[in-house]
């Protein structure tokens, strides 16, 4: 297909998708005035609940933190009980569809916008989102569902149902859950992932193939997700740890290269976040865009990553929920931290700053790992590559499981459903930034409407929960 020809159909995609994305946007990021600038209201629902949880459960986060570390590497043949992956491919498999391209590309979005003190932000999210991320995944394990196979259904759709039809709202928790369900399939749509991957495709070797290059990485995608849990959970053990290996060496790297920008970099990142600076909205301005991109990087609250966990093999829920906890940690406080500080020691974001009419992505994390060595956007390559596929597995699983809630748990559904998200994937690399994250951001958020009204509903049982497993634990 000649290059014309691509470029054809990728404005035509992208005409197409535009105005959705941007109908949906401004429905879910409804704004309010708020000290100069305006604040989303779904932010501050996220900001609420991680607060909330991290109060309610005294800091599981930081008390829960050296028991989980253990339980990950507890081996499965210890585990008892229903479930079909270990704790470590659980959590593995999570990470997958987290630890990927919004760690590379979210994180400069967020500085530009907002401001390099947007990842304090970040980092305050992604602690409170520990507490979030306990919680969900610990009760989308004792709400699964087991199927006679063995197979696991499971997810937040279940225990939404559940408890609100505890508290007589039947139809409304019915309700409810399919609207999760199906922000859930929306969300899974994660072009952004297959955008971004062809962003530095292009960026480092000159070859504009959109079309072709979405059709590639859908088929991969699809070899995998036609396996099932199983093969996801064997694939992220492997690829999570690796890419991972790779990303933070190659930036810890560099900040050893620049070690005497960092002192000055930390008080930009300083003054920024409390709004010294006055730009870019000031201290708001650093904080909605922190915490916006921080949830679309580990999406607690959303109840994503619960679907995932969901399928461990355990008998006591509890132990998910501390493993899960984790996953903030490495994702946002750990792995978007030294992609901030990369950025922002080497400067490359400045040209941007502010702009909101020019969204860059990995276009900037690229240019921050180049200026190191000329071939360290190479490595980059590899490694967004690998964050994209990992990324778009299992999100693709966390489609599947909402389809098989609403449509049934059969073969057919499963196989119907990821065929016709692979085709949609492959026209990712074809469509504008700003329109991929303007409808991912949107179906993303949405889903933490229902999810945390649930988690507030169930606190009291989750505490009990929790009493009853630190006693008989000793913790």
């Amino acid at each position: 297909m000649a290059a014309s020809d691509q470029a054809g159909i990728a404005d035509a995609i992208n005409n197409a998708l535009t105005p959705v994305s941007d109908f949906v946007s401004s429905i879910i990021f409804f704004e309010v005035p708020f000290f100069g600038t305006d604040m989303p209201l779904v932010v501050v629902w996220l900001i609420a609940a991680g607060f909330v949880l991290t109060f309610y459960f005294r800091f599981i986060n930081l008390r829960g933190f050296r028991h989980a570390w253990r339980l990950v590497f507890r081996p499965k043949s210890a585990e008892g009980g229903d479930g079909e992956i270990s704790h470590f491919e659980a959590l593995s498999a999570a990470l997958s569809g987290t630890v990927g391209l919004g760690n590379v590309a979210s994180v400069p979005i967020a500085i530009t916008l907002g401001g390099p003190g947007a990842i304090i932000w970040m980092v305050l999210a992604g602690f409170l989102g520990m507490s979030t991320k306990f919680a969900e995944c610990a009760l989308a394990v004792k709400y699964r569902h087991v199927e006679p196979d063995g197979r696991t259904i499971g997810g937040p759709m279940f225990y939404i149902e559940a408890v609100l039809a505890r508290h007589g709202l039947k139809t409304i928790g019915k309700g409810a859950a399919i609207f999760f369900a199906v922000m859930t399939m929306g969300a899974s749509v994660s072009v952004f992932q297959v955008n971004q991957a062809h962003a530095q495709f292009a960026n480092v070797t000159g070859l504009s193939i959109p079309i072709v290059f979405g059709i590639i990485m859908a088929s991969g995608v699809a070899f995998v997700i036609l396996g099932g849990i199983r093969r996801i959970g064997h694939v992220a053990g492997i690829l999570v740890p690796f890419m991972g290996a790779i990303y933070l060496g190659a930036g810890l790297l560099i900040l050893m290269m620049n070690a005497p920008a960092i002192p000055h970099a930390l008080v930009t990142i300083f003054e920024s976040a409390f709004g010294l600076d006055a730009l870019g909205g000031g201290l708001v301005g650093a904080l909605i865009n922190g915490f916006r991109r921080a949830t679309y990087s580990n999406e607690a609250g959303t109840g994503s990553a619960a679907i995932a966990h969901s399928a461990v093999k355990t008998n006591e829920p509890l132990t998910e929920g501390y493993v899960a906890l984790l996953e903030p940690f490495i994702d946002t406080v750990v792995v978007c931290t030294i992609t901030a500080l990369v950025i922002v020691v080497t400067g490359v974001y400045e040209p941007y700053l502010f702009q909101e009419n020019v969204v860059q992505g990995i276009e900037i994390t690229s240019a921050a790992f180049g200026s190191a060595f000329s071939w360290f956007p190479y490595l980059l390559l590899v490694a967004s590559m690998l964050f994209a596929f990992t990324t778009l597995v299992s999100w693709a699983f966390y489609g599947s499981q909402a389809a098989a809630y609403i449509f049934g748990p059969t073969k057919r559904v499963d196989v119907t459903f990821k065929i016709v998200l692979c085709v949609l994937l492959s026209t990712g690399a074809a469509v504008s930034l700003s329109a991929i994250v303007n409808f991912t951001d949107s179906m993303l958020f949405a889903m933490a409407i229902p999810n945390i009204i649930a988690l507030y509903l169930l606190m009291p049982e989750l505490k009990r929960d929790v009493k009853a497993y630190e006693k008989r634990h000793g913790l």
